[in-house]
């Protein structure tokens, strides 16, 4: 899997301040993982750390976080140096950490849509549930592979753009536009559908499988006007998963 996260790695982060980011994405994971207390967890595509970060400070007793970027892993510790969590951070391929069998939690933020094919999803699938202790679980947010891109609305008001290249069909390059104060920046992913998900993860031996929307945070109720997340909710991008090996 190619990155090109090094050079934006800084926007990148920044942008995980957008509204959006808070008040729906992180809410609900947060949500779904629930108390993490005395777990070992694994955080594939981890960026620069932020959920690597809430997994050790709600009590995670171990945490590894691992991307690809190099420059996603200098910001992450950087704030490692900072805050001294005790959470180690390595550059590498999410399909290749030698933790088989060790994780209790398996954590990725959009990794699973940078799967160019059938193929490459299925390696990382299989790869999740190597890391996974019997019974261990995986939660992840991700491109909500429900959602017909090539009909979304804009999502502009939320700091954010797609735009699908092509028919919408498994391995069709989809591109997120990111808006910031001092510029935008662009990143593409890949469409593969939910029965192509349910498939992978059937062959790697995972179970229990669930989707789940997103939910609106009771500040982000009451900081926004009403409706404002109407457009987000109704065609939701990002979608969460679970499941169990």
């Amino acid at each position: 899997m190619a990155t090109d996260y090094d050079p934006i790695a800084d926007q990148y982060r920044r942008a995980k301040q957008q509204p959006w980011r808070g008040y729906l994405e992180s809410f609900s994971v947060l949500e779904l993982i629930g108390d993490p207390t005395g777990l070992e967890a694994l955080d594939l595509a981890c960026g620069e750390g932020f959920y690597t970060r809430l997994l050790r400070q709600r009590g995670a007793a171990r945490v590894l976080g691992v991307d690809l970027s190099a420059g996603m892993i200098e910001l992450a510790r950087a704030q490692e140096a900072m805050h001294g969590l005790g959470i180690a951070y390595q550059v590498g391929d999410a399909r290749e950490v030698p933790w088989h069998g060790a994780c209790d939690l398996v954590v990725a933020a959009y990794l699973l849509n940078y799967a160019r094919d059938r193929a490459e999803l299925q390696t990382m699938y299989d790869a999740i549930a190597r890391y996974l202790k019997p019974g261990g679980r995986f939660v992840t947010v991700n491109t909500n592979p429900a959602c017909d891109f090539s009909t979304a609305p804009s999502y502009r008001r939320y700091g954010f753009e797609t735009a699908l290249s092509g028919p919408a069909r498994d391995g069709a390059p989809l591109t997120w536009t990111f808006h910031l104060p001092d510029g935008s920046f662009s990143l593409e992913n890949y469409c593969l559908s939910t029965e192509a998900h349910e498939a992978a993860m059937h062959a790697a031996g995972l179970r229990d499988i669930q989707w789940h929307a997103l939910q609106v945070s009771p500040e982000g109720i009451a900081a926004m006007p009403p409706g404002a997340w109407d457009v987000f909710l109704a065609a939701p991008p990002v979608i969460m998963l679970e499941c169990r090996r």
